[in-house]
């Protein structure tokens, strides 16, 4: 089965760096899914969720903004900062909405 390479960056940090099976990215004019041998293209992201398809299982990552470029089966994913769904804490949102 051919694979996805994804590599999901930030300034400060990588995110993600492994083969996936396909995603779901939140663009600028709507949700679009990549499978593997997308056609090249080059989009805007918009603030949502990347949804990740590995081993039969669905994992997400917050995502504000940045821009995804896909071809020959790698996705190169830049935002303004990400947090995989596993380490988001509640407390923390909580708190920076009081400041």
């Amino acid at each position: 089965m051919t694979l996805l390479k994804l590599y999901v960056l930030t300034p400060n940090r990588i995110v993600w760096d492994s083969e996936v099976e396909k995603i779901i990215l939140s663009t600028n004019s709507g949700q679009i899914g990549i499978l593997p041998n997308h056609i090249p293209i080059a989009t805007a992201l918009d603030i949502g969720i990347l949804r990740i398809n590995l081993n039969g299982q669905w994992l997400s990552i917050a995502m504000m903004g940045g821009v995804a470029r896909i071809a020959k089966n790698a996705i190169t994913i830049l935002v303004n900062d990400a947090e995989r769904g596993s380490e988001i804490s509640s407390n923390r949102g909580f708190s920076k909405l009081l400041k």
